[in-house]
């Protein structure tokens, strides 16, 4: 009989196919198709590289295996298969030296990072990866607008219009776009990820269109391509992706929604949802939104035309002439009665979406808090993710 061995895979249904963990990877174990991101059994050497990097905590998957799962079964997954039945103690202590080994390793990889993801109970059931690079789908752009009068930060607004064709996205997914043309190796471009911004029945009520938040990148090939895209171009796209950071179906959740830039775009959804789904009845729900200023702030604009009763906005910024610099963390601790009394409440989601640097003030910011009311956040985060109320998407 063949010896129970650890195997290390990826959730197809959470991955989103940014396809950093496999450009981390310091061994080349990680791989992908047009389906599926997946990990080489007979390369990977267990060193949890690639588990810090994963914004959704898709690649903190395990499974005990006699035989390890092979790069075409992998490929083919649409959902990750459960644990197999073994036969014998032998099989027993194989998972309990497994599950004592990825924890001892996941400690340490887990630090700073996001961590395993999951979904509000009540989310609806997203559809995943129904496009892909060898069968994308073709979408018409409606319109492209520029958010931001900061001339160092183009913000665009752009609407994509899909026709007949089904793209059954909800709010907090991603999209990829595929940028014309071939790199430098001769390779086609593999498509960039871009989170939706618009709720589900579309960025028009009942119409078949999505929109998504993009700021010029200095060199960048797809957000150089998107923001200059005119009026009824045709654009590739791949997905959606994204199986973790939704919203709550429930209109009685409270969500803390903390954002910086584009990462503005989910919780645009996530307001337009709520207030086509209930009406301004909807409270409970808190924006932080950080910018460089009011110029640099996407959707500036209409926040302001967004009812205090429906969302308690807090807008920060960080080059004001004159004034002191202040960043999301700041204002939370300036405000950690409402904070404090969010955290407290088992209604509430946190959402966290935006440059990898925000992520590391937040969290301590959250201690703070959570201290000032008796808990240690460590624990409180953990158990908050566990149980699909905390959610991290930085890039």
């Amino acid at each position: 009989m063949t010896k129970p061995r650890k195997q290390h895979l990826i959730d197809p249904e959470i991955c989103i196919r940014c396809y950093t963990c496999e450009m981390t990877c310091p061994i080349g174990a990680i791989q992908h198709d047009d389906n599926n991101v997946v990990v080489d059994p007979a390369v990977c050497n267990f060193c949890m590289d690639c588990i810090p990097v994963c914004p959704t905590g898709s690649i903190d998957e395990w499974r005990v295996v006699e035989t390890p799962y092979s790069l075409d079964e992998q490929y083919a997954w649409t959902e990750l298969p459960v644990q197999e039945e073994l036969p014998g103690n032998e099989a027993e202590t194989s998972i309990e030296a497994l599950e004592e080994d990825i924890a001892a390793l996941l400690a340490e990889a887990h630090s700073g990072a996001g961590g395993k993801a999951a979904a509000p109970t009540s989310a609806a059931k997203p559809s995943v990866n129904i496009y892909t690079l060898s069968k994308p789908v073709t979408a018409r752009v409606q319109g492209n607008y520029r958010l931001t009068k900061d001339p160092d930060h183009d913000v665009r607004h752009v609407i994509l219009d899909l026709g007949a064709q089904s793209f059954p996205a909800l709010e907090g997914q991603s999209v990829g776009v595929v940028p014309p043309g071939k790199s430098e190796d001769g390779n086609s471009y593999l498509p960039r990820l871009y989170s939706i911004s618009s709720p589900r029945d579309g960025e028009r009520p009942n119409y078949n269109n999505i929109s998504l938040t993009v700021k010029r990148e200095v060199g960048g090939i797809c957000s150089n391509y998107i923001c200059d895209l005119e009026q009824d171009a045709e654009v590739q796209l791949t997905g959606p992706f994204g199986a973790t950071f939704l919203m709550p179906d429930d209109p009685d959740t409270r969500l803390l929604m903390i954002c910086t830039g584009t990462g503005s775009a989910p919780m645009r959804a996530f307001t337009m949802r709520r207030q086509r789904a209930v009406g301004a009845r909807s409270g409970g729900m808190a924006l932080f939104f950080g910018a460089r200023s009011a110029d640099a702030l996407p959707y500036f604009g209409p926040l302001s035309k967004v009812p205090k009763s429906l969302l308690e906005q807090q807008l920060v910024f960080s080059r004001l002439e004159d004034q002191a610099k202040e960043y999301v963390q700041d204002r939370m601790l300036t405000e950690q009665e409402m904070v404090a009394d969010f955290l407290a409440d088992p209604k509430t989601h946190v959402y966290i979406c935006g440059l990898k640097g925000m992520e590391e003030g937040v969290d301590e910011a959250f201690a703070t808090i959570a201290s000032a009311i008796g808990h240690d956040w460590q624990s409180l985060r953990d158990d908050l993710r566990k149980q699909g109320r905390y959610h991290v998407e930085t890039y």
